[in-house]
């Protein structure tokens, strides 16, 4: 008598916490039959690209057209700075790649070149970076590549795993010095409640952990008897 009780009450609490969640899609989200969703143009194949930012230690590559002697790969030391042929040390981290390269244009015009043509690269970097911890499957630091949005940043770590709470996903970042958290839940995000919200160099993405599912795993890994006609009983 005493295990039914139990499993009628254990049931009820995974059938509560599976129970569909219902919510209204964005305004600005289209809704189409699967049959009606149109390929993408050839413009929607790329990313928006958003300008990287360099920080120290990161190696870039700086390229001056036609002057290979001026041209090479450095790595930005730990105060942020590199050092470049003909006009020393330049510093680069808190400025975009395309920054760099008009500072050092701008630094040989006139007395070494006429008219320098400078590309600088972000060849590798360990600035640009996000830490996704809690329960998800892979947690670590990521870099941040081209767009990121949650939904990619959870998939680099694998996704969320089976403790793992949906709706008690918090980012934590940094604003003008300040230390600021957002709630986010990620069955809205997939239903098309709100858009997937972009992630950031130095984000910090956490996963709450379901302690109810835990105990619960524990308890049937504890107690194989139960387990059977429970499962059945999911099913």
């Amino acid at each position: 008598m005493k295990i039914r009780i139990f499993l009628s009450g254990l049931l009820s609490l995974v059938l509560s916490a599976c129970a569909s969640h219902s919510v209204a899609p964005r305004s600005d989200l289209t809704v189409v039959q699967s049959h009606d969703l149109p390929p993408p143009d050839t413009t929607d194949l790329i990313l928006p690209q958003r300008a990287f930012v360099i920080g120290p230690l990161d190696q870039v590559s700086v390229e001056v057209y036609g002057l290979p002697e001026l041209s090479r790969s450095v790595q930005v030391d730990s105060s942020g700075q590199i050092s470049l042929p003909l006009v020393g040390s330049i510093q680069v981290a808190g400025k975009t790649p395309a920054q760099v390269g008009q500072i050092y244009a701008d630094g040989l015009k006139g007395r070494y070149v006429r008219d320098p043509q400078v590309t600088v690269n972000l060849t590798d970097t360990v600035s640009q970076n996000m830490s996704v911890g809690g329960a998800v499957g892979s947690p670590g630091i990521y870099p941040v590549i081209g767009r990121m949005t949650l939904l990619r940043a959870l998939a680099r770590a694998e996704g969320i795993n089976e403790f793992g709470k949906e709706n008690e996903v918090v980012v934590y970042r940094r604003v003008n010095n300040k230390d600021m958290a957002a709630l986010y839940d990620v069955r809205a995000i997939r239903a098309g409640a709100y858009a997937d919200p972009e992630i950031y160099a130095n984000d910090v993405i956490e996963v709450s952990e379901s302690r109810g599912r835990r105990i619960f795993r524990d308890v049937i890994t504890a107690s194989p008897l139960l387990s059977v006609p429970l499962l059945r009983i999911l099913q």
